[in-house]
């Protein structure tokens, strides 16, 4: 349930509801919006309903959630949200953020290549795998925190942010050391004790949707983030799995509106994953921003006929351009920036 603070609660009020509710063995989760202050309360609403929350000071109403996930809910936070990380990019805000690189990590020199190109073009993060989740375990599975390395010295030169992912409890403290975000890849957005580890880390996290994942398994998902503390959480649309075989995987448009609506975390679209092929990326990220997504996260590679991974979906450097101009005057039409 969520309890509604009134206009001009005072923090000690605020504090002493919050009191109250991990005495009674519940966890509070504060989310402060422009008029009001809402309280979350996380565990056995019984042990709550029977409390006359409404007489306590500051309270102005006690509202049930009916949904499975709670922090991530409408509910909870009307307000989108949007968070601040280095180099002044905001997520979530009114600029739609750009991720782009190769899928996987091959070498310092070609990933400062990449890194190059992805600034001149306007993106703010740099994203590559230096981990990878591969189908078959005979594919090359990523440098290591060899990789790593290669990616925060590219970044750093050329005032990038890191997104890259981490697949293992046993990586997070590592990935956290190199990246600025930590990305959840679509085979482990059900790795609840990865899920645990991520969320108690504070990195902003980058939750991509499974394969066969429905939109509210995708945001249960993300409420294992929250439940931990963790409120910079990005969602991606990457592609579900459905019996068309056209192209890789098959991008959910209705997802952006749906999730947008069902949550306030800010929601962004791969249409490299979600297509498989570089000729329908440029097209379905017109769409994404067209739908209302936060932003795009695409595979760059300046050879991708060699490239160890992803090759096929991967976009030139001169079509990575030709995406951000196309998709520039969208966002503007939209009511946002690029």
């Amino acid at each position: 349930m969520i309890i509604v603070m009134r206009p001009g609660a005072t923090p000690e009020e605020i504090q002493h509801i919050c009191e109250k509710v991990k005495e009674l063995g519940l966890t509070p989760h504060v989310s402060r919006g422009v008029e009001r202050t809402i309280i979350g309360v996380i565990g056995e609403e019984e042990k709550i309903r029977v409390q006359p929350l409404e007489a306590y000071p500051g309270v102005e109403n006690v509202v049930p959630i009916l949904r499975p996930y709670k922090l991530a809910s409408r509910d909870f936070k009307p307000e989108p949200t949007e968070f601040e990380m280095k180099n002044g990019v905001t997520v979530g805000g009114q600029k739609v953020v750009v991720m782009a690189g190769p899928c996987s990590v091959e070498g310092r020199e070609m990933l400062f290549e990449v890194a190059r190109e992805v600034r001149a073009s306007g993106a703010a993060f740099l994203r590559g795998g230096a981990f990878k989740p591969r189908t078959s375990p005979y594919s090359f599975q990523g440098l290591g925190e060899e990789g790593l390395k290669y990616l925060r010295e590219a970044a750093d030169e050329f005032g990038l942010l890191v997104v890259t992912e981490t697949m293992d409890t046993r990586t997070v403290e590592l990935v956290s050391r190199y990246a600025d975000m930590l990305q959840i890849g679509a085979r482990n957005m059900q790795n609840f004790d990865l899920l645990k580890e991520v969320g108690m880390s504070k990195k902003p996290v980058l939750l991509k949707r499974g394969l066969s994942a429905t939109i509210q398994e995708l945001l249960l998902s993300a409420e294992y983030l929250l439940s931990k503390g963790n409120f910079k959480v990005v969602l991606c649309e990457r592609g579900i799995r459905t019996f068309e075989t056209a192209t890789r995987n098959t991008i959910d448009i209705n997802a952006v509106p749906v999730i947008k609506r069902e949550t306030h975390l800010p929601v962004i679209v791969d249409p490299s994953h979600g297509t498989g092929k570089w000729e329908y990326v440029i097209p379905v990220a017109r769409a994404a921003i067209a739908a209302g997504a936060d932003g795009i996260m695409v595979e760059l590679h300046p050879n991708p006929e060699s490239a160890m991974s992803d090759g096929p979906q991967s976009l030139l450097p001169k079509k990575f351009r030709e995406l951000m101009q196309q998709i520039r005057p969208i966002a503007q039409a939209v009511g946002r920036e690029l």
